[in-house]
């Protein structure tokens, strides 16, 4: 998240909260062999709320972090943006188990199915004590869900599994297709990046790569008469100082004590300190991204050690064979791709994606091929965020510059207050975002009206 963007806490009478919020009283039932409920949490920004047909509820439907994390999204970000231009009511809600992680036996139930069930089910039964009026679909405006990444794609699952529900649908960064490995991740971050610099990362010296760029100029010998970049001295001294410190060898500690990984007990404690678990478990049993080198012919920056059996090794570790759940030997990524792939579409679903995002090989607007061009319409909108190449070695000086910004990983989720002051493709992006909202609502029937003609 960019700086301007620091999480905060929102106080009560800015962003009132509602019984799901910190002190949560509202049960979910779960589909297991025996009744089992968990509290689901959500917070409701009602400043922009005017109360008449056409005045949306907006649910930015969260997805792999605590709840809290994304209340700015709710202060200066694109729930404010919409609900603002709307006089709509924007809400965040939390994915199951983030706001703690269950013991190991409850994992199971951490799927993407179970949490698009817990998103209709709150549709269906949301109350808020600060609204005096009944808020689900069967009264209310039109539901929009919007949100990124991972929760893009839930998103845009819920506009194709609930129509009946959820009326819009913004998918930001969506990364609709689920595979395996991820290994296009960091090539798109090897293209985007400054030539020089991506050719002189030290993993093609140590992987034994064929830089595509020589720096001859920056080459230094070493004692034993081997050449090596100063790029790879310079990693290597700043891995001393900000990486090895970290391991207290004061208390004789080794390396590996510290970042080994090869001790299985590490991965298998269970207390609500390890945050770490959920998307971990998801990604092992349905989502996979397990970030791997490219195949060999492709220029890598990261390690060909890099492989799926190291990547994949964390999976076995932290989640052993149960006795009523084993995780699957690769992750199940057919339980995601089923429901529409690259190829998910439906009336009033917005996709938006950045240009030299790392994630957009597996988002629709894939550039790798397998994913079709579509046109970009008000009523199916399909927009590409553009940004400029090596945006990753600027980013920390000109991270504001309009020259750079725009096309990465759902920065359009964020805003400031004085929209004009936001870089200039964000807030593009946003105008058109309020754009074809305002169309799509146009478009909305009250159900209520038709019932008492």
């Amino acid at each position: 998240m960019p700086a301007h963007y620091k999480h905060h806490s929102l106080s009560p009478s800015r962003h009132p909260s509602s019984p799901f919020g910190r002190s949560p009283s509202h049960s979910i039932t779960l589909t297991t062999p025996r009744s089992v409920t968990f509290q689901q949490r959500f917070w409701v920004n009602t400043r922009h709320y005017k109360s008449r047909p056409g005045s949306p509820v907006i649910v930015i439907d969260w997805s792999e972090t605590n709840g809290e994390d994304r209340l700015p999204f709710l202060d200066t970000g694109v729930g404010d943006i919409m609900a603002r231009a709307t006089g709509g009511i924007a809400v965040v809600l939390e994915h199951r188990y983030y706001a703690y992680f269950p013991i190991m036996r409850c994992c199971r139930w951490l799927n993407n199915e179970q949490a698009l069930e817990d998103s209709a089910n709150f549709i269906c039964n949301v109350k808020s004590e600060n609204i005096n009026e009944n808020l689900t679909p069967e009264r209310h405006d039109g539901y929009t869900m919007v949100f990124g990444s991972y929760g893009g794609v839930r998103a845009a699952h819920m506009q194709v599994l609930y129509p009946d529900l959820v009326f819009g649908a913004i998918a930001l960064s969506a990364v609709t297709h689920a595979e395996l490995t991820n290994w296009e991740y960091m090539d798109v971050i090897r293209l985007a990046a400054d030539p020089i610099c991506s050719s002189n990362l030290f993993c093609a010296t140590l992987n034994g790569d064929t830089p595509t760029l020589k720096d001859t100029e920056h080459t230094v010998l070493l004692v034993g008469g081997l050449k090596a970049n100063i790029a790879l001295l310079n990693y290597a001294k700043w891995v001393r100082e900000n990486v090895v410190v970290l391991s207290p060898q004061d208390m004789g500690l080794t390396v590996e004590d510290c970042f080994g990984t090869n001790d299985d007990s590490k991965y298998q404690t269970t207390d609500l300190s390890q945050d770490w678990r959920p998307w971990v478990f998801q990604y092992c049993t349905q989502w996979g991204y397990l970030t791997t080198a490219p195949p060999v012919g492709t220029p890598t920056i990261i390690s060909r050690l890099l492989d799926i059996d190291y990547e994949h090794k964390i999976c076995v570790q932290a989640f052993p064979q149960g006795e009523y759940y084993k995780v699957p030997p690769l992750p199940n990524v057919t339980a995601v791709n089923v429901l529409g792939d690259y190829h998910i579409a439906a009336d009033r679903l917005a996709f938006i994606d950045g240009e030299f995002d790392p994630w957009r090989p597996y988002t629709s607007h894939r550039a790798y091929g397998g994913a079709e061009e579509r046109e970009d319409t008000i009523v199916r909108p399909f927009k590409i965020i553009p940004g400029v190449s090596y945006f990753f070695s600027l980013a920390k000086i000109k991270l504001w510059n309009d020259t750079l910004l725009g096309g990465v990983h759902h920065w359009d989720e964020n805003g400031l207050h004085e929209g004009e002051k936001e870089p200039k493709k964000i807030h593009q992006i946003h105008s058109e975002i309020v754009e074809f909202v305002k169309a799509w609502l146009e478009d909305w029937e009250d159900p209520f009206d038709e019932a008492i003609v």
